[in-house]
């Protein structure tokens, strides 16, 4: 099963949720943790895996043979990132804006096209005790975060049991590649007027891909009911309320574990765990989500 883990805006407690519910979850099933939030992970901050391998994640990037190029700017044409340009009998290529869809190479009809890697990230493997922890990081400066997420997405192909996927905040292309193909969403919102606006583009987001999805408030009794009446109007159910508490806060910055530190929020994620598979199962009000 793949769990991705979501929010519409940043600092909500996304990642808070994910690795507390991955520390539980773990002492009675296979868990792998993945990172997708890969311009800024910090899940390790909280978990502090021991890493045992990295690995260049790259994009191929065009090369071009001015000696065999005619200029007939086919290249040009079919690349939807403007990320090369012809200009007469001059051919210029900009490497930041190509996603290496490798397009340009293959029809290029002098074949006065080719491509090497390029790198853009990496991808690092290890275990936190008994969870299997998979992040990226992509290089500084490198636009392109989107192929790393996905370098880390494809790993959920290699892990048994419980995948926990802690997507980027917001609705950008990088959330879409780590929520997609997920078996359910969890939207970690807060009771503010920004986190209710965040959270409806969040929901038409996991709509538009078709994944069921619950909501967690988190810091609950802080704002107003407005998170609330908008789920209800919306059919959307309300899986997790966890209450606005300092302590929490405080464990969180010096990189503590709530579960560990808090037992009492134990029950209220084993419950969520329980809520989430009767959901996944389509017999709970996520899978009409699923449908809207």
């Amino acid at each position: 099963m793949i769990l991705a883990i979501a929010s519409g805006k940043g600092g909500t407690g996304k990642t808070t949720l994910a690795v507390n519910l991955a520390l539980l979850l773990a002492e009675t099933m296979p868990v792998a943790f993945l990172d997708c939030d890969v311009e800024e992970p910090n899940a390790h901050l909280f978990l502090k895996p021991t890493i045992e391998t990295c690995e260049q994640v790259a994009l191929p990037e065009p090369i071009v043979d001015k000696a065999r190029c005619n200029g007939c700017g086919k290249c040009a044409e079919i690349c939807a990132f403007n990320a090369i340009l012809a200009f007469g009998d001059q051919v210029l290529t900009f490497p930041e804006l190509c996603h290496g869809c490798g397009g340009c190479a293959l029809l290029c009809p002098e074949e006065a096209i080719t491509e090497e890697p390029r790198g853009i990230g990496v991808l690092e493997t290890g275990w936190a005790d008994r969870i299997r922890f998979i992040h990226g990081r992509v290089d500084i400066g490198m636009p392109l975060a989107t192929p790393v997420v996905k370098a880390v997405r494809k790993r959920a192909k290699d892990t048994d049991g419980l995948v926990i996927v802690d997507a980027p905040p917001g609705t950008s292309c990088p959330v879409v590649a780590s929520v997609k193909d997920s078996d359910y969403c969890l939207l970690v919102t807060e009771p503010t007027p920004f986190g209710l606006n965040d959270l409806e583009l969040a929901v038409g987001m996991a709509r538009e891909l078709k994944v069921p999805f619950g909501v967690v408030i988190n810091r609950a009794g802080l704002g107003d009911d407005k998170v609330a009446d908008y789920c209800a109007r919306e059919g959307i159910p309300i899986l997790l309320e966890v209450p606005f508490d300092r302590r929490y806060a405080a464990c969180y910055a010096r990189g503590g574990q709530l579960v560990r530190e808090f037992p009492k929020l134990q029950d209220g994620l084993r419950k969520l765990w329980l809520r989430i598979r009767m959901e996944v199962g389509g017999n709970g009000a996520g899978a009409a989500c699923h449908q809207r």
